[in-house]
């Protein structure tokens, strides 16, 4: 998926485990690129992971000669486990960053977890934490952040050239938009965030980072802002706030808790690597019980 006027190359891959787009973004002057929410694989029912998605990534970025210098994850997910970390050690010259809100979950998940004084909630397990409105480069390409919490407090999306990552903040216009009753999550803060992503043109492309295909339609990562705005069944353009707010939490009410919620906020507080191994040699992962 390419516009070659406006924007970067733009290759999706799908994770249909937990139902993630993660996407390599190219500067087709330059051939530097970007890794957007990359997935390390999992077995919640043995406790195994596995690299094959991030392989994948790898071995595309290899064939078409990319430069990555960027590893942008676009919250800490909890649907998933980030492959970010096994990448950073792949590709030397990248980048692995995140926004400035991980701090803020981080703080909370420590006590969660309890995981002591000793672990850091700086985010410095994240080579670069972006603040709203930086801006940066792929290559000759402009991009730019934008925080976007509401989800969750670390949101942030990705406008690179012409082409929008929005995380989870908002989905394809059928699905509308992310939950927000994890810890730091509120309503009436997305519904503002959306409101932020609505000034840009409408022509941007904006890709999504989930897809449930409802009603058994073709799944899909790419709609534009215009259309967000005319159909996107919990947002469009000119919604009211309240109203809004008043359908998103009904909704959240009925939702169950995400089955990879626990192992992969552990991970991905950590930048995608895994908890330290025990005398043992084994590493563990926690699970807090009666907590949410």
């Amino acid at each position: 998926m390419h516009d070659p006027v406006h924007g970067p190359r733009v290759q999706p891959f799908f994770h249909a485990d937990s139902n993630t787009w993660s996407y390599v973004v190219a500067d087709p002057a330059t051939a530097q690129a970007a890794i957007i929410d990359p997935v390390l694989d999992f077995d919640a029912k043995s406790g195994r992971t596995a690299t094959t998605s991030a392989e994948t990534l790898l071995a595309h970025v290899a064939t078409l000669g990319l430069d990555v210098r960027w590893i942008l994850e676009t919250h800490a997910h909890a649907d998933h486990l980030s492959a970010g970390d096994w990448l950073r050690a792949r590709l030397p010259g990248a980048t692995l960053a995140i926004g400035d809100g991980i701090r803020v979950v981080q703080v909370a998940m420590r006590s969660l977890f309890n995981l002591g004084a000793q672990f850091p909630v700086d985010g410095s397990q994240f080579d670069h934490l972006f603040e709203d409105g930086e801006r940066f480069a792929i290559g000759a390409l402009a991009a730019r952040v934008i925080a976007v919490p509401g989800h969750t407090s670390d949101s942030c999306a990705y406008l690179i050239g012409d082409a929008l990552f929005t995380g989870d903040s908002l989905f394809m216009p059928d699905s509308g938009t992310a939950r927000c009753d994890f810890p730091g999550g509120d309503a009436h803060t997305l519904f503002r965030s959306i409101q932020r992503l609505y000034e840009l043109p409408d022509d941007t492309r904006v890709f999504v980072c989930h897809d449930y295909a409802p009603g058994g339609r073709t799944l899909a990562c790419q709609t534009t802002i215009g259309d967000q705005k005319r159909d996107n069944i919990h947002v469009r353009e000119g919604a009211d706030e309240a109203a809004f707010v008043a359908l998103r939490q009904a909704r959240d009410a009925t939702l169950a808790t995400p089955a990879l919620m626990l192992p992969a906020v552990q991970v991905n507080l950590r930048a995608g690597r895994l908890p330290p191994a025990e005398d043992n040699g084994v590493r563990y992962l926690k699970i807090p019980l009666d907590q949410l």
